[in-house]
Formats: C-alpha cells, structure tokens, sequence
C-alpha cells in the first residue's frame, strides 16, 4: 500500500512543488492544489454522474420488471440484463471511474501527508535517518508529520543531518500560515492561551467536520429525491452524521494543515457535485441517453465480434442455466431408475410394438395391436 501512495504521489508531488514555488505560502498551494487536482478528476467525475443520471431513467422499467418477476428471480435477471443491453448502459459503468478517482486519491493524500519529499526533495536517505531519530517508520503515511513533531521539540537531535534538514524544514514549516495561525501546530480546546492562532487551529476541524456533513446531507437529500424507495435509509442517515464526527475526531489527532485540507476538498467536490446534477437535467439525460443507445448500436453492427459487459454476463448467466437444467436432467433421470418393474415392462412392451409397426409400414403388411398382447 506505501508503494502504491509513492509511485502515484511522484507526479502529484511536483504538481504541488510547482504550485508551491508559484505561491510561496504552503497553506495557499494546498488551496490551490485541490482545485487543480479536482480539475483532473472532473471527467472521472462527469462519467460517474452521468451513468447514474442514465440508469435513473430505467428505474421505472426496472420496477415494472421486478413486479412482473418478483417470483422468479431468474427470470427477473435475465430481463434487466436485456434491458440494459438495449438501453446501452452498464450498471457497473460508475465503478471503474471510481476505482481510478481512489487510485488517483492515493497520490494526492501522498503528497499533502509527505511535504518534505515532495516540496523540499529531501533525499530519502536523511529522510530515512531523521525517522530513525524521531523514532518512527518510514514506511507510515504520516511520518513526516510525526518528524516535524519530533523537531519542534528537540531540533539539537537533528541539526547533524545532512542537506540543511533542521533548517529548511523549520523554515517551510514557519510560512505554513493562515490568518497568523501556524498550521503545522496541532489544533486544541485546551492551548494554553486562547489567543487569535488558537481559536482558528481549533475551529479547522468543526470546519471539516461541517464541510462533510454538507456534502453528506446534500447527498442523502439528492438520494431520497431519486430514490423515494430506497432501503436503508436509516443506516444513510446515521453513517450522515457519523462521518462528520470522525472527521472532526480525527482533525485533531494531526497538524491542522490535514483538516485544513479536507475542508476545501469536500468544499470542492459539494461544488462539483451540485454543478453536475445541476447540468444532468431530466431533458438532458434523455437526449444523453438516446445519444448513447444509437453509439452503442452503432458499434454493435461494426464489430459483431466483441461482445458487451452485459451480453457476457448474459452468455455466462446461459451457461450457468444450462449446467443447472442438466443437473436437473440427470435427476429425472436417476429418478426414472427407480421405477417399478411392471412400469418398465410395460415400457418395453410400447418400444416393441412400436418397432413392429414401423416394420409393417415399411413393408407394406397389415398390422394388428392386439396380435402383440399378452
């Protein structure tokens, strides 16, 4: 999992350097940086959004079939997969953008976590030396921030490391300001002095924990509005309110630099969000969808030979039926085994006199049934 955060983080990383070198305030590049990074994930975005928005307009069609079948679930499948075969949608069409939107999420929490490697470029190996002198792994995602911890209280035990460590990370650190607060410092409802840098250390993590519950109730509200009979709408409701919780719990565990992150990441997305469900009106989406049923048949005829998601999932549900339906058969059959003797006498006396009379009619003889009773 550490590899996959460094490997992604790389070019992440000399984004927010880039960034950084343009606006020479570390709080205003993490501003920055999250709405360029929300920019990079906007098709990821607007793809997901959009197949949801498609399969919203099937879910009367889909209803009327789970009515129709509610008795046979089987059969209910293999209908909604007909269905989404002629409408041209994959219902796990918004999984795949959402794997890659984590994937890419990976790189970026690397590189807010990490800014010693990504902002200073300090070389692994006194990075690996100062973890040892903090006492922690190097292999944790957030060491660096553990290292500027162990700094601030004893910075004798690093001022022998090579490359200016103590120094240049003292002094990124020392800009990390917003409004006056250092957001390298921890947040508290207990600091020793409330003055103006406290109350707004301690405000960034209510902030976060408010940030996610906007973006969590508009997306319960967004849900129930296209839903009305959803499931489990009381699980929603409390995971609503809990998230937020941990987010503010957790805001405190870390410098405020982290929570100050998240705020404008949910800021961001709740803005993406709502812009796109503003853009996916139901007249827009039906044209959206008309568009993509006649692309899809369109390459349908053109390549006959590839096969869609759905008509393999279909040709897999056959074959799955069909090695049921023979496993059947063969019970008939074994059943059939345990008929009783006068039954299969009887049975052989109709196979005979059947081959009699095909032999009659072929040979032009008469034929009666009743020479061939016992």
């Amino acid at each position: 999992m550490n590899a996959l955060y460094d490997i992604i983080g790389i070019p992440f990383g000399y984004l927010m350097q880039f960034i950084n070198y343009l606006c020479k305030n570390y709080a205003v590049s993490i501003i920055v940086f999250t709405i360029v990074t929300k920019i990079i994930f906007l098709p990821v975005n607007y793809k997901t959004q959009k197949n949801a928005a498609r399969m919203q307009l099937l879910n009367p069609k889909l209803e009327k079939l789970r009515k129709s079948f509610k008795n046979n679930p089987q059969r209910l499948q293999e209908e909604q997969q007909k269905l989404y075969i002629e409408e041209g949608i994959n219902p796990m069409g918004s999984c795949l953008p959402a794997f890659i939107q984590m994937f890419l999420v990976f790189g970026v929490l690397d590189v807010v976590y990490k800014p010693i490697t990504h902002i200073l470029r300090i070389s692994k190996s006194v990075r690996k030396q100062a973890c040892e002198i903090a006492g922690v792994k190097s292999s944790d995602l957030r060491s660096e921030l553990r290292i500027r911890e162990k700094l601030a209280e004893a910075p004798e035990k690093f001022q022998n490391l090579g490359e200016n460590f103590a120094d240049r990370v003292n002094e990124f650190y020392d800009n990390f300001n917003v409004f006056g607060a250092n957001l390298a410092k921890y947040p508290s409802l207990s600091p020793d002095t409330w003055n103006r840098e406290a109350v707004i250390l301690a405000l960034i993590p209510f902030l976060a924990g408010l940030a996610q519950l906007l973006s969590s109730v508009y997306s319960q509200i967004r849900q129930k509005k296209m839903n009305p009979n959803l499931q489990g709408q009381g699980c929603m409701t409390a995971m609503m309110y809990l998230m937020p919780l941990l987010s503010i719990w957790f805001a405190f565990k870390v410098p405020a630099g982290i929570g100050f992150y998240w705020i404008w990441s949910a800021l961001f997305s709740f803005v993406i969000t709502f812009a796109l469900n503003q853009y996916f009106t139901p007249e827009r989406t039906e044209a959206i969808n008309e568009k993509e049923k006649e692309k899809a048949r369109i390459y349908a005829e053109k390549h006959p030979e590839k096969k869609t998601f759905m008509q393999r999932m279909m040709e897999q549900q056959e074959l799955m039926n069909q090695q049921q339906n023979g496993g059947n058969n063969n019970q008939k059959s074994n059943k059939n085994d345990k008929i009783s003797r006068s039954e299969m006498n009887k049975y052989n006396r109709d196979k005979i006199k059947e081959a009699r009379r095909k032999m009659a009619e072929k040979y032009g003889d008469a034929y009666d049934d009743s020479d061939n009773e016992d």
